[in-house]
């Protein structure tokens, strides 16, 4: 068996500075690493390779200094390396690396090729199943575990989804991207790197992988970054000390009173506006939404991009149109136009009950080539990120992955407002395909105030002849508690750290959360754990949340965290050591023990609720 694994060489993100004068990322002195997915990638392919025979070569494109990333990888175990470095591949965006990648990949026969489910600084998740596109394979993305077969011809895989996970049978080949935790993070030590040094690294320029170069680099790029901005936190802490837990939470609740946070909405919350008129079909085509449904419910950033596409549809001659795929979905219809739909193009069959993303792009990809919209957004979900690069490959666009804004500019054009490197940055991003491809994160924007009157306006789908899925879902399997789901949504979270010192305590910090009508998030080590559910970790290898309200129990707070909660309203820490970085990211912050400061903080907003 031969595996690929493609690896980024990323800056650590933690040390990133951002010049306000220059408008321009300082890399100057900051180290890179190995993107942390791809690397427990490697180490996943590794510990196949106890139980099989199996080539591991792994895969990279960047400047000269990219080799270390794959000296590194070869010095946790794999084989041999590539490395794509030409100044022709400078400026590729995801497409263009996706298909420089993909014509170094097609030069071999490979079983499974490895992506990491993003890299930490473009946070993009979108080359692997581009890459899948370009190579005609089937993909699974967010891969947490991996048996192969003893034939070597199909893969079981777990498949980490927003709802729980799903265990998926795949034939081989096939592309598959690593989610947190499929591999042990570790790194070699000096000796295994000098030792690695023999190993064969195969280095390839623009023209040993195809005589035609424009597609790659700048020219093959439909995406361009406009000037970025900086994001960075200016909250002023106000820490309390040294006092008893009562006394202590006393002064915390009547801050928070004064800042409104138990309030009906966030101080800062525009009112919503209401549902336009119907508007009649646009000179430039629709503004596409690709709805989403979720234990039989539209979710709600279904709601917040059709009532976002309204603020700007009518104004660039489009008007707002929603895509729903999936089976028994007609009951969808009045709520989709209630919420600003002025038209519902329905797909619905037997065999799309399930989400599988070839079938899914066979049928976005026809609807986008038969009506030429304006614009196509989908939710950043797991299976929205999914969808959306397999569709922008499948038709050559360009597509922004995790958007938190969206505007146009005086050309018309859509310009999105793209987070980077752990959200430290925004960068506005344009595309020169049509349709312009986003998706967008849940819980950024508002949806609109419904207005039940309109009646609805459906057209079907064409749904012939769209083959049969190549995977087999084996197993669903949903988180009961669905916290995971309305994190992105709530208004209320409470972080949960290492230490509150085991599971054994997490009623405690329940019984807050209960008290506040909160959600509960936690830390990566919680999750690594196994205290808590992955799908409810926070970070930057997890969620990014915006709630009203904040609180952090016993989290140390590193920047990995950190990235994660910056939009929220308001954030309170609580932990007993004053050196804790999360006092730095915190409005509020108690130092004192948690198992006191809790009980007594419930005591009170019980008190107040």
């Amino acid at each position: 068996m031969k595996i690929a694994v493609c690896v980024k060489q990323v800056p650590v993100v933690s040390m990133l500075k951002f010049d306000n004068e220059t408008r321009r990322i300082v890399r100057e002195g900051v180290p890179s690493e190995v993107n942390p997915f791809d690397l427990q990638a490697v180490t996943a392919c590794v510990i196949i390779r106890e139980s099989m025979p199996v080539e591991i070569v792994v895969v990279t494109m960047g400047p000269p200094q990219a080799r270390e990333a794959l000296v590194q990888c070869m010095a946790l175990g794999a084989d041999r390396g590539i490395h794509l470095s030409d100044r022709a591949f400078a400026g590729s965006d995801t497409l263009a690396t996706a298909r420089a990648l993909s014509l170094a990949l097609a030069r071999e026969a490979f079983d499974i090729i490895f992506c990491g489910i993003n890299s930490v600084d473009a946070e993009t998740g979108q080359v692997g199943p581009e890459l899948a596109e370009m190579l005609n394979l089937p993909q699974v993305t967010g891969v947490s575990r991996i048996e192969i077969s003893e034939a070597g011809d199909s893969a079981t895989v777990t498949r980490l989804n927003d709802d729980g996970h799903q265990e998926i049978l795949c034939p081989l080949p096939a592309v598959f991207t690593a989610a947190e935790g499929i591999g042990p993070e570790i790194y070699p030590s000096r000796e295994q790197m000098e030792a690695a040094e023999a190993k064969p690294i195969e280095t390839l320029s623009a023209v040993d992988i195809s005589s035609d170069t424009e597609p790659l680099g700048v020219s093959g790029s439909p995406t361009w970054v406009g000037e970025v901005y900086s994001t960075e936190s200016t909250r002023d802490g106000v820490i309390i000390r040294d006092l008893p837990a009562d006394e202590a939470v006393a002064q915390l609740m009547a801050r928070l009173e004064s800042r409104g946070v138990f309030g009906d909405r966030r101080a800062d919350e525009v009112p919503s506006d209401p549902r336009d008129v119907r508007q009649p079909e646009g000179a430039n085509g629709g503004t596409w939404i690709v709805a989403e449904t979720l234990r039989g419910r539209v979710r709600p950033v279904t709601l917040e991009l059709l009532g976002e596409a309204q603020k700007f549809a009518s104004c660039v001659g489009s008007r707002v149109e929603a895509m729903l795929i999936g089976h028994g979905i007609r009951d969808h219809v009045g709520e989709l136009t209630a919420y600003g739909a002025d038209c519902v193009h329905l797909a619905d069959a037997p065999k799309l009950e399930h989400y599988d993303t070839e079938l899914y792009t066979g049928i976005l990809a026809r609807a986008i080539e038969a009506h030429h919209p304006y614009a196509v957004l989908i939710p950043s979900t797991v299976n929205g990120r999914d969808l959306a690069a397999r569709v922008a490959a499948r038709l050559g666009l360009g597509l922004t992955g995790d958007c938190i804004g969206l505007d146009t500019d005086p050309e018309g054009r859509l310009v999105q407002l793209k987070p980077a490197f752990g959200g430290s940055i925004v960068a506005p991003i344009l595309s020169n395909t049509s349709p312009q491809m986003a998706t967008v994160r849940p819980g950024i924007l508002t949806a609109c105030e419904p207005d039940r009157s309109i009646e609805p306006l459906t057209q079907d789908l064409p749904i012939n002849d769209l083959g049969e899925a190549r995977v087999t879902i084996l197993e669903s399997v949903s988180d009961e508690s669905l916290e995971g789901v309305e994190l992105e949504h709530s208004r209320r979270v409470i972080g949960v750290g290492k230490g509150i010192g085991g599971p054994e305590n997490l009623p405690m910090v329940r019984s807050l959360a209960d008290a506040l009508e909160a959600s509960i998030g936690a830390t990566r080590e919680v999750t690594d754990a196994g205290w808590l559910p992955r799908q409810v970790q926070i970070g930057l290898s997890g969620k990014a949340i915006a709630p009203e309200l904040y609180i952090a129990v016993a989290i140390r707070g590193p920047f990995n965290h950190t990235v994660g909660i910056q939009r929220s309203g308001t954030i309170v820490a609580i932990n007993n050591s004053s050196r804790s970085p999360i006092f730095r990211a915190a409005d509020f912050g108690i130092i004192g023990d948690y198992a006191e400061v809790v009980p007594a903080l419930t005591k009170a907003i019980k008190q107040r609720m």
